[in-house]
């Protein structure tokens, strides 16, 4: 029997990627972090994409497609982000990184160029993606689709207390300014929003634990 092939979105830290990672573990399937691709563009456009006042060159970026190598490796059971053959899993969560990508992710160049990667991984079933547009856009026909929200409050403790665990300085009231600007780009750009799926299955985890919003999104998924 085929896998099944789920969607996951929602907004900034609301624990999307870890859960479907656990999630993942529990069914058997491949995870797969789509905002880590975005922000694996992000982190190249940093390094080499940039204007005199420290801005990105979004057209330079665009011509520099064809030297962007972004693979997924598989390490003891945890998918690791690479760039060029360099592991840049950490170096993408910088508030740097943060306070760029959603400029970069509202790109129509961007997300054409990711999103075919994005669905033929998903074409043999049995995987897992979580983003802003899995359910809307790069995987409509998912067997699954789930669309993850909290409170503004909530999900700014949970992106400190990340931050903090990664050995990245952090202001809270700064991460939580971060959290409005990204949820109003993400909204709002024209191309793919961020926004719920007719037909996906909404949790509102405030309240609740990560093995509880776990225990919920897996009881929707039957016949594993």
């Amino acid at each position: 029997m085929k896998k099944p092939v789920i969607a996951i979105d929602g907004y900034s830290s609301t624990g999307k990627s870890s859960i479907s990672k656990i999630i993942a573990q529990k069914l058997g399937i491949i995870h797969l972090d789509t905002g880590a691709l975005y922000r694996g563009v992000t982190w190249f456009a940093l390094q080499n994409c940039l204007n005199e006042d420290g801005s990105i060159n979004i057209q330079q970026l665009f011509s520099s497609f064809d030297e962007i190598e972004l693979e997924f490796k598989n390490n003891n059971g945890e998918l690791v982000l690479f760039l060029n053959h360099i592991d840049i899993s950490k170096a993408i969560r910088t508030n740097e990184v943060s306070e760029n990508v959603s400029f970069v992710a509202k790109q129509k160049e961007v997300r054409d160029f990711l999103l075919q990667s994005q669905r033929s991984l998903a074409e043999k079933g049995g995987i897992i993606m979580d983003g802003r547009d899995i359910g809307t856009v790069v995987l409509p026909n998912a067997d699954y689709k789930f669309f993850l929200t909290a409170s503004i409050d909530e999900r700014t403790k949970r992106r400190y207390e990340e931050l903090i665990s990664l050995g990245i300085e952090a202001n809270e009231e700064q991460v939580k300014k971060n959290l409005i600007v990204r949820d109003k780009i993400d909204s709002e750009r024209e191309i793919a929003p961020l926004k719920q799926a007719d037909d996906a299955i909404v949790i509102d985890n405030t309240n609740l634990s990560k093995r509880e919003t776990i225990d919920s999104i897996l009881s929707y998924i039957k016949n594993i």
